[in-house]
């Protein structure tokens, strides 16, 4: 099918492209919603100015959609900016990241029935240990944006995760019941480069804005791509 996907800059949503490509989709088109409020029930939204480059990296045409990030308000704007979109570029469903959210998926999906568009998420139910395995098993180079969680703190910000921090996680997971995939809220995070990227994203400057000693967010200042 000829695919547009809800696109974030995120590890799930990069990924979910990732695997609809393999199974044969085209991709037309990336859709970004840019929420205002920073903690939106619906939207990611560290670093989400981002998706620019990531776009030109990826080499997709980027349409980028904003709200003021009202619960159930922001769903309107959504099915607006999808509806829009189909105007422009062609295509017959649309791809999301979702692994566990039924609140994201069952919201998205209605969206997409009332447009006659299929709703296609590649991660629906993947195991959160194997999803990030398979990430970095597969050259996606991630780092995390903002933590929110017991067992973790501003030093897991801007470190491209490893197989050791895999390990690290899945210990909390054990302890604390924390999701090691990050669904929960525990962590954002922001992909620097993979497979679908012809050009690797690079920070040049951020600051880290610490509330606690487990909730911080990193806020970029400048990005290139090279």
């Amino acid at each position: 099918m000829k695919l547009a996907a809800l696109f974030t800059g995120g590890k799930d949503s990069v990924y979910a492209i990732h695997l609809a490509q393999k199974q044969g989709h085209e991709i037309t088109c990336l859709i970004t919603i840019k929420s205002e409020n920073p903690d939106s029930y619906m939207f990611h939204t560290p670093a989400i100015e981002l998706t620019e480059l990531q776009a030109e990296a990826m080499e997709m045409p980027h349409v980028i959609a904003s709200t003021e990030g009202e619960k159930e308000k922001e769903l309107e704007d959504l099915e607006l900016a999808i509806k829009t979109t189909k105007e422009k570029f062609e295509f017959e469903g649309v791809i999301t990241g979702a692994l566990f959210s039924e609140y994201q998926s069952s919201r998205i999906e209605k969206i997409c029935n009332k447009l006659g568009l299929k709703c296609v998420n590649p991660l629906w139910h993947k195991k959160q240990e194997e999803e990030m395995q398979e990430l970095v098993d597969n050259g996606f180079e991630f780092i995390f944006t903002s933590i929110a969680a017991y067992g973790l703190n501003k030093n897991w910000l801007n470190k491209v995760i490893t197989n050791e921090d895999l390990e690290k996680l899945n210990k909390l997971k054990d302890k604390i019941g924390s999701n090691v995939a990050g669904e929960g809220g525990e962590f954002e995070s922001l992909v620097l480069d993979c497979p679908l990227f012809k050009k690797k994203l690079v920070i040049e400057e951020f600051e880290i804005q610490e509330e606690n000693e487990c909730t911080a967010r990193m806020i970029i200042t400048k990005a290139k791509l090279e």
